[in-house]
């Protein structure tokens, strides 16, 4: 998942990244910087938030970004000319009131979504970030800054750069341009090439514990008109998203609204669909799951059939479920007649999966065939 839907610059950090943005030294700031962590933690809001300090012209750093000079009011604007946000069409209404109401790109605050198994590559494009963009921005790099101060390059999220796209980045990292600072996000850092690693700063995003992650939810969530959800339904959903605060938020928003066309709607259904499915162990029918699941996204699919696999090896181990607590007695069923190397081989599968899950392959024939294996996990 994104960082989040709702992932527009706010008026503060999340608190769990407090403590990341005090060690920040605006004086003396690298020109190339890669914020990784778990998706759904809020790190595309942090970086919104720190390219608009690298660009504030205030004189006092210790207080960016000030939000009062002109420099900060273009960047809130989405207006700011020394600003370059390379990110996949589906990723662009995550940018601060960017006007994106072109012909060309998706509606400003709509989802592009797959609606059928044989998708073109044009549609497949629109998941990453093109060549013709990033070779745009970097060629524009040769030109001094608008406003002769810095100009901040942000990518995200950098694991789906093509190869070529990767490439010409790498170009520009060893040979950085002056002024030029390039803030690069990732959900998996194992995916970045080691090339482009290696010339950055890491920076690691934190998730917040528990009870600190919750109380943000709730505060969140009283500031949303309309939307009631009790704190069983929060706390469920915090568990199933890993700890993810902003994948919460979007997901509880997205079931207030249960717009059927919306995307994270459809992968949300579809996902409690495929568990309810895969709940029913050597019974599943792997066809029909299949069949009622695949138009969903297919990174969010698998990572519901990561999490489930997760706490069903964790139960079968004598271990407790993280994702899914509530659903013990039936993991603890399950775990009695899975059988263990199956089990382990189905997992490998799964993390194979995960780093091919941008591939342009059909998704039904993919999750067939690993849901296929899953329901093999549990025969004699």
């Amino acid at each position: 998942m994104s960082d989040s839907m709702l992932a527009e610059p706010k008026k503060s950090l999340a608190p769990w990244l407090q403590g990341l943005w005090d060690n920040l030294d605006f004086s003396n700031f690298p020109n190339a910087t890669l914020l990784h962590g778990q998706s759904g933690i809020g790190k595309f809001a942090f970086s919104l938030e720190l390219a608009k300090a690298l660009l504030c012209e205030s004189s006092h750093t210790a207080s960016r970004p000030c939000n009062q000079c002109e420099a900060c009011h273009w960047f809130s604007t989405g207006n700011h000319p020394d600003f370059i946000a390379l990110v996949p069409e589906t990723h662009r209404r995550l940018l601060p009131h960017a006007d994106y109401e072109s012909d060309e790109s998706p509606k400003k605050g709509k989802a592009v979504r797959d609606d059928s198994d044989g998708e073109t590559s044009e549609k497949k494009e629109k998941k990453n970030i093109s060549i013709e963009e990033t070779r745009s921005a970097i060629e524009g790099l040769s030109i001094g800054s608008h406003r002769g101060g810095n100009r901040v390059i942000l990518i995200y999220p950098l694991e789906m750069l093509r190869s070529d796209s990767a490439n010409t980045l790498l170009k520009s990292l060893e040979e950085p341009p002056a002024n030029t600072i390039f803030i690069l996000l990732a959900d998996r850092v194992d995916r970045v090439l080691p090339t482009i690693r290696s010339r950055c700063r890491l920076l690691t995003a934190p998730r917040p514990d528990r009870e600190q992650g919750l109380a943000w939810l709730r505060s969140q969530l009283q500031k949303i008109n309309g939307l009631k959800v009790n704190d069983a339904d929060i706390e469920t959903v915090y568990d199933e998203q890993g700890g993810a605060p902003y994948s919460v938020l979007d997901s509880l928003i997205a079931r207030n609204n249960q717009d059927d066309k919306d995307e994270l709607t459809i992968a949300i259904q579809a996902s409690r669909y495929l568990l309810q499915s895969m709940s029913q162990g050597v019974r599943m029918n792997w066809l029909d799951s299949a069949e009622k699941t695949h138009k969903a996204r297919y990174s969010y699919l698998l990572a519901a059939m990561q999490r489930w696999t997760s706490d069903l090896q964790a139960v079968a181990q004598g271990g407790n479920p993280r994702y899914y607590p509530k659903h013990i007695a039936t993991l603890q069923s399950l775990s009695q007649t899975a059988k263990t190397p199956k089990l382990h081989h189905f997992w490998k599968s799964l993390i194979q999966a995960r780093r091919h899950e941008n591939h342009p392959l059909a998704n039904r024939v993919q999750l067939e065939a690993l849901l296929s294996q899953y329901q093999q996990v549990f025969e004699s």
